[in-house]
């Protein structure tokens, strides 16, 4: 089975030409890193997960530049998970779909190997595409991974509806267990502080971000949970934490942080966003 896009047109171009276009003003224009990835990716592999937004394009594509040129010059991973917020409430709370996914750039498929392995070894992760059906943060990010690295994708799609820490942790930790054998980046697909003014946002997510500088991912989850601070996927980026942290990552880089106002000038009320990497 293969799912086809729900928000092109809409959260980004719908059209191969145009949604290249755009994707190489994010890298070179605005808010963006500046500079597209050109020649061979990097084999450093250092890179252990990343974290990037999933609003529309003219938005987030930017900031969500900074972390995908970062991973393109680390170099390509073996296998990718994108772990994403349910925002449509529909579907099992781990929510794994085993479909091919196309894009306006083409196929991207399922990683059969690494989803037959976190099915086998996790008792949180169930196969469920009906999660996917609507939702637009790991489709989002879909396109940046074809840019970047061209043809001959592959991934596992994972949407959160649970945020227990628990879960969060079980997740992490699945996917650990499998990095002993494979080769794994994890992409933690999240927007943060939203509808507030900038300078409220800024001071919140300053504080959220705080933990993720010290590698407390309890406690980062913790504190976005008891102060109700609408980063809408703090489960995704507390289970990539703790899969950091297994494989040994001692730094938290944010490369980016912008928020809506940046490209609208309505700074009164925003949404945030992120681009961070874990190495």
């Amino acid at each position: 089975m293969t799912r086809m896009p729900v928000v092109a047109d809409r959260f980004y171009e719908g059209t191969k030409e145009t949604l290249l276009s755009r994707l190489n003003d994010c890298f070179t224009k605005g808010l963006g890193p500046g500079r597209i990835p050109e020649g061979p990716s990097g084999s450093k592999r250092m890179i252990k997960a990343i974290i990037s937004p999933h609003a529309g394009y003219m938005y987030s594509g930017m900031t969500a530049a900074h972390s995908y040129l970062s991973l393109y010059e680390d170099g390509w991973p073996d296998h990718i998970v994108i772990l994403g917020p349910n925002h449509t409430g529909f579907g099992a709370r781990a929510a794994l779909c085993n479909d091919d996914w196309l894009t306006p750039l083409g196929i991207v498929q399922y990683d059969s190997e690494l989803g037959s392995a976190i099915l086998e070894n996790s008792n949180i992760v169930e196969k469920d595409c009906i999660a996917h059906s609507s939702e637009h943060s790991i489709e989002v990010q879909l396109p940046f991974l074809q840019f970047i690295f061209g043809e001959g994708l592959s991934f596992v799609p994972i949407s959160m509806m649970d945020y227990s820490f628990e879960v969060c942790e079980s997740i992490g930790m699945t996917l650990a267990d499998l990095s002993q054998d494979m080769d794994i980046l994890v992409i933690a697909s999240s927007d943060f502080t939203h509808f507030e003014s900038a300078s409220n946002a800024k001071k919140k997510d300053d504080q959220a971000l705080e933990y993720l500088q010290y590698f407390d991912p309890k406690g980062f989850l913790e504190f976005v949970q008891k102060h109700r601070i609408s980063i809408c996927g703090s489960g995704p980026i507390t289970s990539a934490m703790i899969y950091a942290i297994e494989l040994g990552a001692t730094q938290f880089r944010l490369l980016k942080y912008t928020n809506s106002g940046d490209v609208t000038g309505d700074d009164k009320s925003v949404v945030a966003y992120v681009s961070a990497e874990m190495i």
